[in-house]
């Protein structure tokens, strides 16, 4: 009996609220400020999106029959134009070298000036920036935005908020066709796209990205940032207390409080709790809280703070570009100094350096005349009637001028060689005359042929095919300039 006494007694106790791990999502409306960095911010804005969406429209004379787009990812003729520079597929250590000088120019300027990468010129916060100012012309600054979402669905609300949504889907179907016109030409593509006959890929990325633009720039925003973006978790890694970040100046605004005009400000700080610096801030952090995993350097704050400065009439940079080894020096009384030379500035400066040394040195002397042998594998030799032993080759030759060259292509390293063409003469030669067109890759089944019996030079023996390798140069010289290339290979006969 008493047992289900205290089975009722422990039922009729009030059930506490289980506690959800994962707080929810409040939308972030960043109030409209005007300063050095929103303006800054504006500016680079403008540049950027005019970049994105002008290049393709941008034209380039290459001569008769080649793209004059002068930015081109042409994908049917394997290669990447940008303007003066051409990029075959064989040439794909360009683009790694651009990912390298991407990566470590990245490493620098954060060690340098904190992320302002992502405070700038990330796209994520370009076109969020652009989103939210639409947002705004539509629906009002901060406090309007915050009243309409609490306010009730009326045909005022309806019409804005359908406005603001029609003009991000128009933003984000932009965004999408800009970006495939930088692997076809523009104003054709566009052509195709407004008549309906464009290839099927393209409406699909355009969809893709119109979708994604949508979502990440009109809803998740800093959440992209916060959540998805790797680069927010490792920063911390590439800072130091010499790196130039936005700060908050405990020393001089603690205490904080309120302030009225006519009030002294003996006995408390310059911080006047306006809270001025949260509300601007995209993110929605409070920067007086110390540096935070959510600051993308954008230094609205700092607008905001010197405004209010100016308001109650202290000196601007409560909140500043600072360093936090600056801090400390003046809180012990020295003077603040700017340490750009530091161990790991100079490494990555010297990485940024000697890559793009290299990319430069590469794409200035490279020539016109590309070279790759393959050796045939079965059979790796044939001996003929007469006692010679023959080797099968395919000799690739890479056109890269404009106009259609001949080359000459002659064996070195085997003694009395004779070479045959594969369709061209019946004799053997010393070395034969090929053509290729302008721009193309020609490919040729060559016939090196040897006397069983003539000198050779050592070269590796493999036992288990009871063969011999002699190293060869296949010398590849261009006829109209006198370009030469050098493509080692091997010629293989039995072992003596």
């Amino acid at each position: 009996m008493d047992d289900v006494v205290a089975i009722e007694q422990v039922s009729a106790r009030p059930k506490r609220a289980e506690k959800s791990l994962y707080k929810p999502r409040q939308a972030i409306h960043p109030k409209a400020v005007s300063g050095r960095y929103r303006r800054l911010k504006w500016a680079l804005t403008a540049v950027l999106l005019a970049i994105y969406w002008g290049v393709p429209w941008l034209r380039w004379d290459r001569g008769p029959n080649f793209p004059d787009q002068a930015a081109l990812i042409d994908l049917p003729g394997r290669r990447f134009y940008f303007f003066m520079i051409e990029i075959w597929p064989q040439e794909i250590y360009y683009l790694t070298g651009l990912l390298v000088l991407a990566a470590i120019g990245l490493f620098l300027v954060t060690a340098i000036a904190g992320r302002v990468w992502c405070g700038y010129a990330c796209p994520q916060t370009v076109w969020t920036d652009l989103f939210i100012a639409v947002e705004s012309w539509i629906e009002g600054d901060r406090n309007a935005r915050l009243k309409l979402d609490k306010a009730p669905w009326t045909l005022d609300k309806i019409a804005r908020r359908g406005a603001k949504h029609a003009l991000w889907i128009a933003i984000g179907v932009a965004t999408g066709g800009a970006w495939v016109f930088y692997f076809a030409d523009a104003p054709t593509l566009t052509a195709q796209l407004l008549s309906l006959s464009a290839p099927a890929p393209a409406y699909i990325t355009i969809a893709l990205l119109a979708g994604t633009t949508y979502l990440f720039a009109g809803f998740a925003r800093e959440q992209v940032c916060t959540y998805m973006c790797p680069y927010a978790r490792f920063q911390a890694a590439m800072f130091d207390e010499e790196t130039l970040i936005v700060t908050y100046d405990r020393r001089r605004g603690e205490p904080r409080a309120k302030h009225k005009q006519g009030d002294g400000w003996q006995g408390r700080g310059d911080c006047i709790a306006c809270n001025q610096c949260v509300a601007v801030c995209p993110a929605g952090i409070d920067i007086r809280d110390g540096q935070q995993l959510e600051c993308i350097t954008c230094a609205l704050c700092i607008d905001a703070c010197n405004a209010v400065m100016d308001k109650v009439g202290r000196p601007r940079g409560l909140i500043r570009y600072d360093t936090v080894a600056n801090l400390d020096r003046r809180a012990r009384g020295l003077a603040a100094r700017f340490n750009l030379m530091r161990p790991r500035t100079l490494a990555y400066g010297a990485i940024v350096v000697a890559v793009s040394g290299l990319m430069l040195t590469g794409l200035i002397t490279r020539g016109t005349l590309d070279v790759n042998v393959l050796h045939d594998r079965n059979p790796f030799y044939v001996r003929l009637s007469d006692g010679s032993i023959r080797n099968g080759y395919t000799v690739k030759i890479i056109n890269k001028s404009h106009e259609q060259r001949r080359y000459r292509v002659l064996v070195e390293g085997l003694g009395d060689a004779r070479t045959t063409l594969l369709g061209g003469a019946a004799a053997d030669a010393d070395a034969i005359e090929v053509a290729v067109a302008s721009d193309r890759l020609g490919s040729f089944r060559v016939f090196v042929r040897a006397p069983q019996s003539v000198p050779r030079e050592e070269g590796p023996r493999d036992q288990t095919e009871e063969t011999e390798r002699t190293p060869i140069d296949f010398v590849v010289t261009d006829l109209a300039d006198g370009g030469q290339v050098r493509n080692r290979s091997m010629f293989v006969r039995p072992e003596s």
